[in-house]
């Protein structure tokens, strides 16, 4: 079985460095849904070494950062399970006291429908939250 994080980015892609990626996910009801994925084949976070792993973890802070700057958030939620996927990703999501599953896991049954008014809100400052992410990523990255 060929792994989907190692074929394609797995979502819109919004930055790749040399070690890892960042994506936009298509997660409906959910318009800042963004993984950090490490480009090479590893299942778990273990399986990096000392200097990847806070490499990787400095890379979902800026994303989790980019996401508050720009969004204000009640909740950003970062996981990393990899039960469908054993490809390391990290899910960083922002969350909002109006969506659909909030206060439950975006993985849980909806509590309400999907406010799409709120979530083109949302996807409307993509943009520029992309943009902003795709500079301070690229100045990390060379430090």
């Amino acid at each position: 079985m060929v792994c989907p994080l190692c074929s394609e980015d797995g979502g819109a892609l919004v930055w790749r460095g040399e070690r890892l990626r960042v994506i936009r996910a298509q997660e409906a009801g959910f318009p800042a849904f963004y993984r950090v994925v490490w480009n090479a084949h590893v299942a778990e976070f273990s399986d990096l070494a000392a200097a990847d792993r806070v490499h990787c973890m400095e890379a979902v802070t800026l994303v989790e950062h980019a996401l508050r700057q720009h969004l204000s958030p009640t909740k950003v939620n970062i996981a990393a399970l990899g039960n469908m996927v054993p490809h390391l990703h990290w899910h960083v999501i922002a969350r909002f006291d109006w969506d659909s599953h909030f206060p439950a896991p975006v993985w849980a049954a909806a509590q309400r429908p999907s406010p799409v008014a709120q979530e083109a809100a949302v996807q409307a400052l993509l943009p520029a939250l992309e943009a902003h992410l795709q500079s301070q990523l690229a100045q990390w990255a060379t430090r």
